[in-house]
């Protein structure tokens, strides 16, 4: 028999997963919480218990993206010996994943449309603290100019938010890219030491 806290998780996860479906597919607006609940075989009211609100479900599935996506930049960078590399190459990443369609649609479109500002979403934090981390350890090694690590920290990761904002808001989003990482990479080693 299936324990209370276990049968909680499925659902969770099952609400989850119908809602990045149909947030991907139709849209945040437009998607029906009665549809996204009949796919995922449970009630109104669990969605209620377990998000508060469609926008409580939104926030989770957007949390899920970006921890997603997170894990895609630290893999795609982990083989990268430099720590400026590794850095520089992940908020590359990042940038890159504008692309994706569920990326696009679903955290830099609806999400700061109906959660607001990203920059202030908790999942935001985790990517915050990991490059200011990253930073402190250059400036320890001299590798970048003295700067203070939260400030750097702050900037590079809105610079990439943004870059990534602009991509999935254009309709030429290949042609943006391009430019969005070159200006990215040009910003981010303005702070290397000469």
């Amino acid at each position: 028999m299936m324990r209370r806290a276990e049968k909680m998780e499925e659902t969770r996860a099952k609400l989850i997963a119908a809602a990045r479906d149909a947030f991907a597919d139709k849209g945040y607006a437009a998607a029906s919480m009665d549809e996204l609940c009949a796919v995922a075989g449970v009630t109104r009211g669990a969605l209620y218990h377990n998000f508060g609100d469609k926008k409580g479900l939104l926030m989770a599935v957007v949390h899920q993206m970006d921890a997603t996506m997170a894990t895609h930049a630290e893999e795609a960078v982990a083989h990268l010996d430099d720590p400026w590399g590794r850095l520089l190459a992940a908020g590359i990443k990042y940038i890159e994943m504008a692309l994706d369609p569920h990326v696009r649609r679903i955290v830099l479109l609806d999400g700061p449309a109906f959660l607001g500002d990203p920059s202030q979403w908790p999942s935001q934090n985790a990517c915050l603290l990991n490059t200011r981390q990253a930073l402190e350890s250059l400036l320890d090694t001299g590798r970048i100019k003295p700067v203070d690590p939260e400030a750097a920290a702050r900037l590079l990761n809105g610079a990439a938010l943004n870059a990534a904002l602009w991509i999935a808001a254009s309709d030429e989003s290949s042609v943006v890219l391009d430019k969005a990482v070159d200006a990215f990479r040009y910003l981010a080693e303005g702070l290397l030491a000469d």
